[in-house]
């Protein structure tokens, strides 16, 4: 699937990605959020277990019921208390 990936600045120069289909808006429960667009047109199989270069977990389980994709803060270095 081809899709929009935008990132926001974490901690100690870590990022958290949020993927949404090729020309979407990012959904108003994630707009209010500074992402800063990254890549547009970005060929991703979305059929795997997680997208560990974007710490996305699910994506298209995510994407399916939210209609975006973001990372887990879980993985993000820096992020919850994550190392």
């Amino acid at each position: 699937m081809r899709v929009d990936v935008f990132r926001r600045e974490e901690r100690d120069k870590t990022f958290s990605y949020l993927i949404v289909p090729e020309g979407r808006l990012i959904p108003s429960e994630a707009a209010n959020i500074d992402w800063q667009l990254d890549s547009r047109g970005v060929e991703l199989n979305l059929d795997t277990e997680s997208l560990d270069e974007l710490s996305i977990i699910q994506p298209a389980k995510q994407i399916q019921e939210k209609g975006y994709a973001i990372s887990s803060s879980a993985t993000v270095p820096g992020v919850d208390g994550h190392l």
